[in-house]
């Protein structure tokens, strides 16, 4: 009777441990973990671990990591490295104003996860917090905090762009130990970078570009509620090389669309164009964004004195009104001279905005060739000579 007594008791309080983790945790939480603990297979104990070891304040956020975590670390991460990428990520939210104001939604989707893409999970906050930290301790805002990091980056991890590095997708400690990565293992190091010091921080790329001259990735900040996109190699927020060529992104095709990073699941993909087969990686479509950008800044600057701008909008036929959205067909459209080409873009959809047109600068009393596809495909071609005007309305039709 003794030893059946103790045997209950010795099982009750196994039980009891067993389920303590989900104190202070809602009911959507604590289904969403239990979830995910069940894909953990022998890696369970240490997830119950990290979630038992998160104080109060942390558990929600230990678990909005396990709910959402992959299923490759679910299996593989140890309560250690758990525990020290939720404790270190508190410690930045406790220490820099900025990251205190933080919606939790934010904080924990762009700050909080210990990864980004498909890289090796390293534990890399300790020393990136040690790094960066002097940075930005005086920086009287997170805009002023996110220049400071992106200026000095690179000085930081002395890592420089080199297409010998070993692999894409490289970890921080394994692109710090080459010196070297290309866009994606870069883009990486600028986000944890960021994060360490309580700087919202996502990877955004395409799979590949509409003129097929590849891909490219690179990193977006959250700063006052708007999303900014940078790089490694800093021009300023929002300006950069790549901005013409993601402002001609064809939002209707995916292989060249735009994407942003997000650890929750959104119901799409962020493309890995070095494992297509990897399905882990969430995704943002942010295409249109980054064409809203393209064309303001093209808006923005002053026309020479010999410049137009030629505004086109491809229509279903000759008959179609223009201010019928219906009427409007969403269609690549080139710009060459003489047979060189000068620009191209996509003409707005039957959903854009009647206001929205393709915008060209081109040169006044100049004649070029607009090239664009036919009812049936076949590809059509319109000559015309530009006027004296700073701005035309050109319409198109299949």
């Amino acid at each position: 009777m003794y030893r059946i007594l103790t045997i209950l008791l010795i099982a009750g309080f196994i039980t009891s441990c067993h389920d303590s983790w989900h104190r202070d945790l809602s009911r959507q939480e604590t289904q969403l973990v239990r979830k995910a603990l069940r894909k953990a297979d022998d890696n369970r104990k240490e997830l119950k671990i990290a979630l038992e070891d998160a104080s109060h304040d942390e558990k929600p956020a230990m678990a909005f990591l396990i709910g959402y975590m992959p299923e490759r670390d679910l299996k593989s991460l140890s309560a250690e490295f758990l525990i020290e990428d939720v404790d270190k990520a508190f410690e930045a939210r406790d220490k820099f104003k900025w990251c205190a104001a933080l919606p939790d939604s934010i904080f924990y989707n762009e700050v909080l996860p210990y990864a980004v893409l498909s890289e090796k999970r390293e534990c890399w906050r300790a020393d990136f917090f040690k790094w960066f930290t002097p940075l930005v301790k005086e920086a009287p805002n997170m805009r002023a905090a996110v220049d400071s990091v992106n200026r000095h980056v690179k000085d930081i991890l002395k890592v420089e762009y080199n297409t010998k590095r070993k692999k894409v997708d490289q970890a921080p400690y394994e692109s710090i130990q080459q010196g070297m990565a290309t866009c994606t293992g870069l883009s990486i190091l600028l986000v944890d970078a960021f994060r360490s010091v309580g700087i919202p921080a996502r990877i955004a790329g395409t799979p590949m570009w509409t003129n097929m001259r590849g891909n490219h990735t690179w990193v977006e900040v959250w700063i006052d509620g708007k999303w900014y996109f940078t790089e490694y190699y800093m021009d300023a927020l929002n300006k950069s090389w790549f901005l013409a060529d993601a402002g001609k992104a064809d939002p209707e095709k995916p292989e060249h669309c735009i994407y942003a990073t997000s650890y929750k699941p959104t119901g799409k993909k962020y493309p890995l164009v070095w494992d297509e087969q990897a399905n882990y990686v969430h995704g943002v479509d942010v295409t249109q964004r980054y064409i809203d950008l393209y064309r303001k800044q093209l808006t923005d600057e002053q026309l020479g004195d010999n410049e137009l701008w030629v505004k086109v909008v491809v229509l279903k036929d000759s008959s179609a009104a223009a201010d019928d959205s219906n009427s409007r067909v969403h269609e690549k459209v080139t710009v060459t001279q003489n047979g060189e080409k000068v620009d191209f873009g996509f003409s707005p959809s039957p959903t854009d905005d009647l206001n929205r047109l393709l915008p060209f600068r081109l040169k006044k009393a100049t004649s070029y060739q607009f090239e664009y596809k036919g009812k049936n495909g076949e590809l059509k071609n319109k000559t015309i000579t530009t006027g004296d005007n700073d701005e035309e309305i050109l319409r198109l039709y299949q």
